[in-house]
């Protein structure tokens, strides 16, 4: 796998647990996990600053926010209890049929 892809799946999983974090700070007034929500997001940035480098910024963002999307709404329903409607498992399902898209049938990335 290349070092892009890389730097793009632990930037999302950086953003992602820093979004745990953040929800968990409750305001940031929780000091632990408003910690974990910074760094947790700094680290993603950092990488997905060295992801830009390699891959176009509109696939890159399409990505990252697709994918961070699924993980969050999933860990949201895990962790938080977090109650979804049919509108909503659809509109997330139509994200993952995007990102899949970009990754199997588009040649922008490479």
């Amino acid at each position: 796998m290349p070092v892009q892809y890389i730097y793009l799946i632990v930037a999302i999983i950086c953003e992602t647990v820093g979004t745990m974090f953040l929800k968990a700070s409750d305001g940031f007034s929780k000091p632990l996990p408003a910690i974990g929500a910074l760094l947790g997001f700094a680290i993603a940035l950092i990488l997905l600053s060295k992801t830009l480098q390699f891959i176009p910024v509109g696939i890159v963002y399409a990505l990252w926010s697709g994918i961070g999307i699924v993980l969050v709404t999933i860990l949201g329903v895990i962790i938080f209890k977090q109650h979804l409607d049919t509108a909503s498992y659809l509109g997330i399902g139509l994200i993952l049929a995007g990102v899949i898209v970009l990754q199997v049938f588009s040649s922008a990335h490479v």
